[in-house]
């Protein structure tokens, strides 16, 4: 059973999957959704989940900084509930204050164009959001 990281904002969600054991995460793709119509990314994520025998998924909580949830955080928290009734696997919200900024960084010290690291940015903090989860457990 592999794991699915998901980094959930209103126009973009990155995606990235765990190996069989897993123990890695690798960055799989940017989905292009809209936020206001939540089942505008059901397809993507139905053949994600089927192709990749998904049976988890964790999902980048976004914090405040002195631990509150704000109005991103609901957001993440609803479509967390709303994976498990669509798609009938079991959801973990991971904090994830400052993967963006880490993921940013990565490219940066990359020397990646600001053009394709904005193509990139969410698929890569979804790899730290899976990446934090499995080395936790």
């Amino acid at each position: 059973m592999k794991i699915i990281g998901l980094d959930v904002g209103s126009k973009t969600i990155g995606v990235a999957v765990s190996d069989a054991l897993g123990w890695t995460a690798q960055g799989l793709t940017t989905l292009y959704w809209n936020e206001d119509d939540i089942h505008s990314a059901d397809e993507s994520l139905s053949e994600i989940i089927k192709e990749h025998d998904i049976g988890k998924a964790i999902i980048g909580l976004p914090k405040n900084m002195n631990g509150t949830i704000g109005e991103r955080g609901e957001a993440s928290i609803r479509f967390a509930e709303y994976m498990e009734e669509t798609f009938k696997i079991p959801t973990v919200l991971w904090d994830e204050r400052l993967t963006t900024m880490a993921a940013e960084r990565v490219l940066l010290e990359a020397d990646m164009s600001r053009k394709k690291r904005k193509k990139v940015i969410d698929k890569m903090a979804a790899v730290m959001i899976l990446q934090g989860y499995l080395d936790k457990k």
